[in-house]
């Protein structure tokens, strides 16, 4: 079918079809989730072990090496690493690049189901938890309040963070810092040393007497009724009222050999909001979830919420979505500013109004159409979607300039313009085919690169190769029809009076004849001076190479997010008030350095 034809003979469909892409690609454009890195889900799976007040030399040698024993026999394992710290372990299995991670994920655990009774009995079971970069937090917030420590994190755990957590796209939200309540049982060593009683036999009593157990059923009438015995604490003064043994027939209650307090939990960090105690609260989104829209979302909520809770003062202090919005705007405007020049580039050598405007339209229609490919093939909207875009902006006019520029060619020949616009873009249609698949060809091989980068730029060439194969469509069937109905070469133009766009024409005119005598003289010295040229080339390739170890490498530029991140280390064992008051100092320090500070 000679698709040229077809379509300066078929108008209405033509522009039908182009409708449906515009349309289809607006809509996918609204649905797009905006993130700034594409989803790259790392072949990494990490195992967290707890085991209370163990020494970290325990954790290595009880649980750490247990673990990596067993995983180092995993199929596909590329490394095992851990960590192992004062009452923790963990264990991170790398797996090479292209790994199923669900499959890994169980091979991992059967394998940790076999070690789990070599480990010792007080260890919680292992967790185990894949590397995902759409887990790391979106918002971390700060709360601060002047109500009681303990009253405070009970408000935010049991009424505050289910509200947030409600929130459309939010998958979790942990809470670091404050006080955790906790019942203190604080024995007196002479009365249970005189009472011959054990620390062990007091601990089980107090869980044996701390459990709801299920009873059985009853039948009565028509129904059957589970019954359960209720044992569970709902007050200090059952907890104290405990019996832990009897002496010489007399029962001994938990008050009488210990001091109950209802305190909390042993500080182990400190957390300050602009310089008052508060808490830390993080925010993940789930796989997928528009980052921007979620935290918008979010941050509306906690709005609401300091109204209903005056007490409160909740404020965000890292919104990565401020970054990933700036960041997107910022690629979306210079890809916007980069069509508009290349439309104002076309006009200038074009000098015809009625040209460019029908070039002009490959861009627009071309980015739309490829918005459809990133939604249907569950891309996002991100730095490198985007970047391929803007890369493909200036390549996306070629095809519809060299259809164009022999229509006009064949019409200030004479020749009528349906007829023009048929065999001039048949005359070229081999020639901007071949074009376009030498520039794919060059994305082709990213198609197959592996690893991270694999990941990152394979959405850029999908994204460049799809627009471009849009505007080769487009330059053969949209161009010739709108050319055939629209486009008049310049001197038909021409009125009997000199108008400014006639002046703007006849300057311009000018211009590119003298550009090109000059261009005329410089290829008759190139040819007369072979030699010189080829040498010159050759100097300046060399010079060029020569310059390659003296420029960096990296996998990202360096970007300001608009922070500032100080890590403090003092000596293993330092006390926590010790640190305190020398990160006091860093604050203060801080402050008074940057003072455009918002939050801290």
């Amino acid at each position: 079918m000679n698709l040229p034809r077809f379509s300066v003979n078929r108008p209405v469909f033509t522009t039908m079809v182009s409708l449906i892409v515009i349309i289809l690609g607006g809509i996918s454009l609204s649905r797009l989730p905006v993130d700034l890195m594409p989803d790259i889900s790392f072949p990494t799976v990490s195992i967290s072990t707890s085991y209370a007040n163990a020494s970290p030399e325990e954790i290595e040698e009880l649980i750490t090496r247990v673990i990596e024993q067993s995983m180092s026999a995993v199929p596909g394992v590329e490394e095992v690493s851990s960590v192992s710290s004062e009452g923790s372990s963990s264990v991170r299995v790398t797996f090479t690049w292209g790994t199923d991670l669900d499959a890994a994920s169980n091979d991992i655990r059967d394998r940790l189901d076999r070690v789990i009774p070599r480990l010792p009995e007080d260890a919680d079971r292992p967790s185990l938890r894949k590397f995902d970069p759409a887990s790391f937090p979106i918002l971390i917030l700060g709360a601060s309040s002047d109500l009681d420590p303990v009253q405070m994190r009970m408000i935010l755990e049991d009424e505050i963070k289910y509200r947030l957590e409600r929130v459309p796209g939010v998958a979790s939200m942990d809470i670091w810092g404050g006080r955790e309540r906790q019942i203190h049982v604080d024995l007196y060593p002479e009365k249970i040393k005189a009472l011959d009683i054990s620390l062990n036999q007091v601990i089980s009593r107090i869980r044996t007497a701390n459990i709801t157990l299920p009873a059985g059923t009853i039948e009565t009438g028509n129904f059957e009724i589970t019954l359960r015995t209720p044992g569970e604490y709902t007050s200090i003064e059952q907890l104290r009222s405990t019996t832990v043994a009897v002496h010489e027939g007399s029962p001994v209650r938990l008050w009488e050999v210990a001091d109950v307090v209802d305190g909390w939990e042993r500080v182990r960090r400190i957390v300050r909001v602009n310089g008052k105690p508060g808490i830390r609260l993080s925010v993940s989104k789930q796989s997928g979830q528009n980052t921007v829209d979620v935290a918008k979302g979010l941050l509306k909520e906690i709005e609401r919420v300091n109204e209903d809770y005056p007490q409160f003062n909740i404020i965000p202090i890292i919104d990565t979505s401020e970054y990933v919005e700036r960041s997107i705007s910022n690629v979306g405007t210079a890809a916007m500013y980069g069509g508009l020049f290349a439309i104002l580039v076309l006009l200038l050598f074009l000098r015809n109004i009625r040209s460019t405007a029908i070039i002009a339209a490959a861009i627009p229609i071309s980015i739309i159409a490829t918005f459809a490919l990133v939604y249907f093939g569950g891309f996002t909207l991100n730095i490198m979607t985007l970047g391929g875009l803007a890369l493909g902006i200036g390549m996306l006019v070629d095809n519809a300039i060299v259809v164009l520029e022999n229509i006009y060619r064949m019409r200030e020949g004479g020749i009528g313009a349906i007829d023009a616009s048929v065999k001039g873009t048949g005359e070229v249609a081999g020639a901007i085919v071949a074009s376009t698949l030498t520039t794919l060809v060059i994305f082709m091989p990213m198609v197959f690169v592996r690893g991270m980068a694999g990941i990152m730029f394979m959405q850029l060439a999908f994204v460049v190769s799809f627009a471009l194969l849009c505007s080769l469509a487009v330059a053969l069937s949209l161009i010739p029809m709108l050319a055939s109905r629209f486009m008049q070469p310049s001197s038909m133009e021409a009125t009997d009076g000199e108008t400014l766009s006639h002046k703007v024409f006849r300057v311009t005119g000018t211009f590119f004849a003298a550009m090109e005598r000059t261009y005329r003289h410089m290829l008759r010295f190139s040819l007369r001076h072979r030699f010189i040229v080829l040498a010159v080339a050759a100097l300046l390739l060399l010079a060029s190479i020569m310059l390659v170890p003296l420029v960096g490498s990296e996998l990202m530029p360096q970007a300001d997010e608009g922070e500032v991140r100080i890590s403090a280390e003092m000596e293993v064992g330092t006390r926590l008030s010790v640190m305190d008051r020398t990160m006091r100092q860093i604050e203060a320090i801080t402050m008074e350095e940057v003072p455009e500070i918002e939050n801290v």
